[in-house]
């Protein structure tokens, strides 16, 4: 797979992770565009860690990842060892909730959350973001989602700005 600049990055084989397609990750960073460089980026179900990788990619001062397969964060790692000195970046493996649990008083300027698509993770993880106050006051939460099953709407500290569709994945982007 290549991302930003016509980098390589490294997939782990098989299904159980699924990088964002090409079209949906230049979607998102031309909507975010003058915005990465220098900004705090957290990456919720990072898969292969392609978002992060691309925000480090932009410039991103630091980047958090957190996925639940221990060996594709040893991917991920590696990955965004290629992008950027290991003080710009964490990644945490294990249950994305408790994990968020530990960036309490944290804000993030960009957050990216791609969960398997038939999760149950939605609810839970959107209203982590909110009531630990993760997103920064003019950032952004951006919500990979099939078309047909929609993330939840408006919560307590999150509102929907605009929703978009890529053929088969859809974003819904937060504000708080």
């Amino acid at each position: 797979m290549r991302i930003y600049g016509n980098r390589v990055i490294k997939t782990l084989s098989g299904s159980r992770t699924r990088p964002t397609a090409g079209r949906v990750r230049e979607a998102v960073f031309n909507i975010w565009q003058g915005s990465i460089e220098g900004c705090r980026w957290l990456d919720l179900c990072a898969g292969s860690g392609s978002m992060g990788a691309e925000a480090l990619c932009r410039g991103a001062s630091w980047v958090v990842g957190i996925e639940q397969s221990s060996p594709a964060c040893g991917v991920i790692r590696q990955n965004w060892q290629q992008m950027a000195s290991a003080d710009r970046f964490r990644v945490w493996s294990g249950d994305v909730v408790k994990r968020l649990q530990r960036l309490e008083g944290d804000r993030f300027d960009r957050i990216y959350f791609d969960p398997p698509y038939q999760s149950s993770l939605y609810q839970p993880v959107l209203e982590a973001i909110a009531d630990l106050d993760l997103l920064s006051p003019t950032g952004e939460l951006a919500v990979e989602h099939a078309p047909q099953l929609p993330p939840p709407g408006e919560l307590d500290g999150l509102e929907i700005l605009r929703q978009k569709v890529y053929g088969n994945s859809a974003v819904t982007f937060y504000s708080s």
